[in-house]
């Protein structure tokens, strides 16, 4: 047995002991080694048996929630939190899409596997309900994308300059599994100023890994998202009025180190590929996407409730001709955006975008509150979060991810943070305030 597949299995059955025996989150740090590990699709996967451990890891989850479901309800109630109500009506309207999807057979598949998906936030939401256990399921999030990271270093580019078959179950493709690093970058930052020694040489090791994987995979979306997250989260710390001390020295000196290691591990390949950003020719940049996204409200203006999933690709060759698509029949639309609306319509499309609105809304208060106690520490840490989403918004801009894992993953952590920090302290405070009131009224 190789030594890959001796390490999976004990921390698969360790991760099953731990949840049943020490806490219930590690049900869920499970999935998300699993999901990055994949080992059905990894060389060592000869060497262990062949059971379906994403599906034991969330039955694992559901076990861990059933049986203290009442406690966990208390703490993390659905109802609090605006953007998991608009994450259930957005599943719901893919169920109304089997009315309009043109591709019912990929439609079917599809929408059970987001059904899947929806379900599993939902019981994290719950799990995850303690800033320690925030904290557990933020490195789980790291050491799987650093595991990533590796697997591009030890594979290396293939005869296109691009890292292939290294990826996730729902992310095989390589500009999906970059995508999948880049809220990385920004947390590996927030940890890196915030902790110790140790955790700030954790930070540096496990950041080298993922940012070598994205150079060496050379996706341009991904790119720019990591571009976009940390900018916004060095600008804050820059010239934010919440300071603390060194907190700008910190700054500087993490962009001289950020600036300094992508010099390091960037080469000419690289760099060539992300100056066709600019390029304006179809063929060798990504420019004619464009094209594909205005033919979207084309097919929206005879569909506006939408074709369903893999709708757009049937109808391309319908509303593009064969330049625009490049020769390409089932063209992708290569945006999340633009496939989110040609899949579940306007009113679908309008689910989402208030399922963002209302977790950065919930996010502004919940900052505003923290400042208010005076933790600017839990002020950066859910910044940083609104970056790492930021930054996965970004780049899935250019590729088709309105259902990625990773992308409710990162509406996940935010959402837990706010309830953590905020929400959970609210409840509280009006609840002594409805008592005060009794009281004078008595």
């Amino acid at each position: 047995m190789s030594k890959f597949a001796l390490l999976f299995l004990l921390v698969f059955f360790g991760g099953i002991v731990a949840a049943l025996t020490y806490s219930g989150v590690s049900a869920f740090v499970l999935y998300q080694l699993v999901y990055f590990l994949n080992p059905d699709a990894r060389w060592w996967s000869a060497s262990i048996p062949g059971l379906r451990y994403s599906m034991i890891t969330v039955l694992l989850m559901l076990l861990v929630l059933a049986s203290r479901y009442k406690e966990y309800s208390n703490i993390s109630p659905w109802s609090r939190m605006p953007a998991i109500r608009w994450a259930v009506l957005l599943l719901l309207m893919y169920y109304v899409a089997f009315n309009f999807a043109v591709n019912l057979p990929m439609h079917k598949m599809f929408v059970f596997e987001f059904l899947k998906l929806i379900i599993i936030v939902m019981i994290a939401y719950k799990l995850i309900n303690t800033e320690r256990a925030l904290n557990a399921v933020l490195w789980a999030y790291v050491i799987g994308a650093t595991y990533i990271g590796y697997l591009a270093h030890i594979t290396g580019r293939n005869f296109q300059g691009r890292v292939e078959g290294i990826g996730m179950v729902d992310a095989p493709d390589a500009n999906d599994t970059a995508a999948a690093l880049v809220p990385a970058a920004v947390i590996l930052m927030y940890f890196a100023w915030m902790g110790n020694k140790k955790t700030k040489l954790l930070a540096l090791f496990c950041g080298a890994l993922i940012a070598n994987g994205i150079v060496l995979i050379n996706s341009r979306g991904s790119f720019l998202g990591v571009v976009v997250s940390l900018s916004v989260f060095l600008g804050y710390m820059i010239f934010s009025r919440y300071q603390k001390k060194g907190q700008r020295s910190a700054a500087f000196l993490m962009i001289v180190l950020a600036v300094g290691g992508g010099v390091y591990v960037t080469d000419d390949l690289f760099w060539e590929r992300m100056q066709t950003i600019k390029s304006e020719d179809q063929a060798e940049s990504g420019a004619s996407r464009t094209a594909f996204w205005w033919a979207t409200f084309d097919i929206m203006e005879d569909n506006p409730m939408g074709v369903g999933i893999f709708g757009y690709q049937s109808l391309a060759s319908v509303y593009m001709d064969d330049y625009t698509r490049g020769g390409v029949e089932n063209r992708a639309v290569h945006s999340m955006w633009f496939q989110g609306l040609s899949e579940v319509g306007w009113i679908g499309f309008f689910f989402f975008l208030m399922m963002l609105l209302s977790l950065y809304k919930a996010s502004y208060k919940a900052k505003k509150f923290v400042l208010s106690e005076g933790e600017s520490e839990r002020y950066f840490k859910l910044l940083a979060l609104e970056c790492a989403l930021l930054g996965y918004l970004v780049a899935g801009t250019f590729i088709d991810r309105f259902r990625a894992e990773v992308l409710y993953w990162m509406v996940l952590f935010l959402a837990v943070a706010i309830n953590i920090y905020y929400l959970r302290f609210q409840e509280a405070l009006v609840a002594k305030q409805d008592r005060h009131s009794a009281q004078r009224l008595g």
